[in-house]
């Protein structure tokens, strides 16, 4: 393929940057974190530290030993998501295992607040120094099982300006998995909603559901019409289908764990495997 476009600083550019995806077990204040709780005696800091941030660590130090070359840190445990507004105990949960990967793998870091609190994500970047958020609608409107999500792109980049984060990407997702645009528009104008009137750095293309795999039709329309823009690809990629998107960087999740199992941990050799396809 061409050169890479950098999706972060110090991102490859003579191949697709490998972002790993640490899915955070059920956070404190989730429905399912109470189960983690009663198998502490009811505990809940051991519960957030044996049940939460060790298998994050785990997952993290993983992917760092396969050679990926950022991860991106999401509450998908935490299941069903909010629409917006997470409350204040997930983001001191994520700040703090955000920042406890990050300082045990040193790599470049990401965060995702499911599923679409953005400004929640660029809080979390600024206590643990992560170098992008995702932002699942940054620009219209789309139906979800969330409801309807809309996007608020002004009070984003307003509030990465008075944050002083200016070097921390936003990544836009476009046609995001596990939703329907409210309005369907060609993916020209959609890609230029996110890109000139909403000041995306990146855009993601993903298929239809988590571990969905992503139409190499869709991403080759993407990078024709996004220019300069760089490019990911944010669901469904494997070693077998990687090289055939030509994307300037891969978010993956479900296929780097232990036999492509959702919810099992993250193996090393199969990281390996994907990243010597690139």
């Amino acid at each position: 393929m061409a050169q890479a476009r950098p999706v972060f600083t110090g991102a490859p550019t003579d191949r697709p940057a490998l972002v790993g995806v640490v899915h955070l077990p059920p956070l404190p204040g989730s429905p399912r974190f109470a189960q983690a709780r009663d198998a502490c005696d009811g505990d809940p800091h051991r519960a957030f530290e044996t049940r939460v941030i060790e298998p994050a660590l785990a997952d993290a130090k993983a992917l760092a030993e396969g050679g990926v070359d950022a991860i991106i840190v999401e509450n998908f445990g935490d299941a069903p998501f909010f629409a917006d507004a997470v409350p204040p105990e997930t983001v001191a949960a994520m700040a703090a295992a955000a920042r406890a990967v990050r300082q045990a793998c040193g790599l470049p870091l990401g965060v995702n607040v499911l599923r679409n609190d953005a400004a929640s994500a660029l809080a979390v970047a600024a206590a643990s120094g992560a170098s992008f958020v995702r932002v699942n609608v940054l620009a219209g409107a789309a139906v979800t099982d969330q409801g309807v999500i809309q996007g608020k792109a002004a009070a984003v980049m307003r509030q990465r300006a008075a944050l002083g984060l200016q070097d921390v990407k936003v990544w836009a997702d476009v046609l995001v998995k596990h939703a329907s645009p409210l309005v369907g528009r060609p993916l020209e104008e959609e890609l230029h909603e996110l890109l000139d009137r909403s000041l995306a750095d990146a855009v993601i293309a993903t298929g239809a559901g988590t571990g969905r795999a992503t139409d190499a039709g869709l991403v080759h329309q993407v990078r024709e019409l996004a220019g300069d823009t760089p490019v990911l690809v944010g669901s469904g990629v494997t070693d077998q289908t990687a090289s055939a998107y030509p994307a300037d960087g891969l978010i993956v999740g479900t296929w780097l764990k232990h036999d492509g199992r959702l919810f099992a941990p993250v193996d090393p050799d199969r990281v390996r495997r994907l990243r010597q396809r690139l």
